[in-house]
């Protein structure tokens, strides 16, 4: 440092002034202020604080006082901690331009800072870190195509991210509405009445359903879904990911089996060798209650649960083989003392193991139909063992799930609401 007088450099963070000797800014804790030390030119001081007083050998850093104070005393003591009522992402934001790093914090602000960070990264998605939806005046020129397709996408797959999407996902919603009143209304015995007929006359009945105003209503709300799938299709980003999504895959399975029975009754005509395949008709129009699960795209709620149970798969897999173990085991033991021990009482309803499973699994769940219970003292014993063990087996895993609910819950709140911004945005302009 070959600029200044005097043997003492001031530092002012925001209004608060620090003073200092020249050799302690050599090997000072803080690398930014450490840098100041071999600074030869104005230019490079300029690179390190905002501003700089040669008369006076002061720097000036915009920065926030009361943080800085905090770090002093980690300089001083050792210790560094938060500020009490201040965001820890703008500590850590001071901390990281000072040159300290997250390990410098004490354990327990480490523990604080981590758990704030895993729950903002959330919070940002692909589509946010590269500009957001109100990321709009940084495209590039010549994107006009770019950004139509882009207001398409958020139309259909952001019910909240205008007036349009807004109405599309009401529509979108009477349609389901409507086709599981038509789903369920088919399943009366008024509308059955049809099946016990002989096969010319159910032959001749399945392919005038069609026109009948239940068939009517199928097709267009059919109709609706398809043309729904095939526009978020084109207007999809990526085609390979828009097929491999949950939902996407949901819509295939809720609109291919109407199109296959359709297809089905038109070439099997009055065969009776094909039509054999009524039965495989119904299971495939059945497969319409898929169609509620599209609701999902429009209530939180439901996309809450989806997300939970695909971020707690390995929770979930735990549950499920902590059920299986003790499955194994208790089916066993049922089995061994209601029926295969020769104590003069046996119980027929735990002839075999695979039978036992299912008083196992009923009463780990605490359900206990009644359909089966042992009549052995030994057996009973074992029953209330059981059905502890089952409370506490369910219970562990539980936590898990809680806590990435909630985080889930209020990410996909966080997300909503900035969609609902930019829609006020909207009728403001």
């Amino acid at each position: 440092m070959n600029f200044g007088r005097g043997p003492s450099v001031v530092l002012n963070v925001g209004g608060t002034r620090y003073s200092f000797s020249r050799e302690v800014l050599k090997d000072f804790p803080l690398r930014r202020v450490s840098r100041l030390h071999g600074c030869l030119s104005e230019q490079d001081v300029l690179e390190v604080c905002d501003d700089y007083d040669r008369e006076r050998n002061e720097y000036f850093f915009d920065r926030h006082s009361e943080a800085f104070g905090f770090i002093m005393l980690y300089v001083r003591h050792g210790h560094l901690r938060f500020v009490p009522h201040m965001c820890e992402l703008s500590f850590y934001n001071e901390m990281i331009y000072w040159g300290l790093e997250g390990s410098h914090l004490d354990y327990c602000c480490q523990r604080r800072l981590d758990d704030r960070m895993s729950e903002t990264c959330t919070y940002y998605t692909a589509e946010e870190l590269n500009g957001g939806p109100e990321g709009k005046g940084r495209r590039p020129p010549g994107a006009e195509g770019g950004k139509w397709l882009e207001r398409m996408r958020r139309t259909f797959e952001e019910p909240t991210s205008s007036v349009a999407a807004q109405v599309l996902a009401t529509v979108s919603i009477l349609f389901v509405i409507v086709s599981m009143v038509v789903l369920c209304a088919s399943t009366l015995p008024e509308w059955r009445a049809p099946e016990n007929r002989s096969v010319e006359e159910q032959s001749r009945y399945t392919a005038e359903s069609v026109r009948e105003p239940s068939g009517i209503i199928e097709a267009i709300c059919i109709g609706w879904f398809t043309a729904e799938c095939i526009v978020r299709f084109i207007v999809s980003k990526n085609k390979c990911e828009f097929v491999r999504r949950p939902l996407n895959i949901i819509d295939l399975l809720a609109i291919t089996p109407y199109y296959i029975s359709v297809l089905m009754t038109v070439f099997t005509g009055e065969n009776s060798q094909l039509q054999r395949a009524g039965v495989t008709l119904r299971v495939l129009r059945m497969m319409r209650i898929f169609w509620v699960i599209k609701l999902a795209r429009h209530f939180i709620g439901l996309q809450t649960l989806g997300l939970t149970l695909k971020r707690c798969y390995r929770e979930m897999v735990m549950l499920l083989v902590f059920i299986c173990v003790a499955m194994a085991i208790f089916s066993a033991l049922s089995q061994l003392l209601e029926n295969g021990l020769d104590l003069g009482t046996k119980n027929k309803d735990y002839a075999s193991i695979p039978a036992a499973c299912w008083w196992v699994i009923i009463s780990m769940t605490t359900v206990g139909y009644g359909d089966m219970c042992p009549i052995t003292v030994p057996g009973r014993i074992l029953g209330g063992i059981c059905v502890v063990s089952g409370i506490v087996l369910l219970a562990l895993p539980i936590t898990f799930i809680y806590h990435s609910f909630v985080q889930c819950y209020h990410e996909l709140k966080f997300r909503s609401a900035r969609y609902s911004r930019s829609l006020s945005a909207e009728f403001l302009n």
